[in-house]
């Protein structure tokens, strides 16, 4: 089976037609997926999505974008929100200097809060990152000298140095389908450097629609696209890199259960 390790289930389309998202999910493999808090106004919605089904999980979290809508958040908020048996990651959180929607000090202040939280509970923390290397790294290596904390850099598309920090740093790097677009040669040469037992496949549903469905709102079945380019780029059979990316989830999102398969129903 395939995880979709990143899915923004409560927007776009897929509000409008979450029983035939899953069915289509579940006849393309997909059998768990990981719904992403991106405000955390947001969070019970999110939360109540993953509640209703068994291969679904989700996150606490506050978009970097949102750091001025959601200024001041604090480690021991995100922990208390952390504690149902569903969430089981941190994020997404981190910085985005390519829109530059909040100040870059306060999404600063933010993302220290989420790696605080991070460390705290063990969770993962989901880490986004556009145009911002430099402070994302940095800040990253100060909180982990503090101490250490589990971390994958969603939606890669930064630099190899970078991916190069991350991975010294023990984090895990989730692919999208930005990786099958034309013009991503240099994330294609990156892609080949990460070691298979830190490699992660995601959609970021509903955007980025991998081809041949780019233009067009993505959903959590579109991840075997990027899972087959994948295997294709790297060498491995695609049911090879199927088991790997999601014995790689189950490692990493300790705290979800590894007996999620669509097959098996919903609650």
């Amino acid at each position: 089976m395939l995880v979709d390790s990143h899915c923004h289930l409560n927007y776009g389309s897929m509000t409008e037609d979450m029983p035939g998202v899953m069915q289509r999910a579940r006849e393309a493999g997909v059998g768990a997926m990981l719904a992403i808090n991106a405000r955390l106004s947001e969070y019970d919605e999110v939360l109540a999505i993953a509640r209703q089904y068994d291969h679904v999980w989700c996150t606490v979290g506050s978009h970097p974008h949102e750091a001025e809508n959601e200024p001041g958040i604090t480690a021991e908020q995100l922990i208390e929100k952390a504690q149902p048996e569903k969430v089981v990651g941190i994020g997404e959180s981190g910085l985005d200097y390519y829109y530059d929607h909040a100040p870059r000090h306060l999404q600063q202040e933010n993302f220290r809060a989420h790696i605080a939280a991070s460390r705290e509970t063990g969770l993962p923390l989901i880490v986004h990152s556009r145009d911002a290397d430099a402070d994302t790294a940095r800040i990253m290596k100060e909180e982990m000298d503090k101490g250490a904390y589990p971390a994958v850099i969603h939606c890669f598309t930064a630099s190899r140095a970078f991916a190069e920090a991350a991975l010294e740093m023990g984090c895990y790097i989730s692919i999208s389908g930005i990786v099958t677009f034309k013009n991503a040669t240099d994330l294609r040469e990156t892609v080949r450097i990460i070691p298979h037992d830190r490699l992660l496949v995601e959609t970021d549903a509903p955007y980025l629609a991998p081809v041949p469905k780019r233009g067009k709102p993505n959903e959590p079945a579109y991840v075997k696209y990027t899972a087959a380019f994948l295997a294709d780029l790297l060498g491995l059979s695609y049911e090879e890199l199927a088991r790997i990316t999601t014995e790689n989830f189950f490692a990493l999102f300790h705290k979800a259960r590894h007996k999620a398969c669509l097959s098996e129903g919903e609650n």
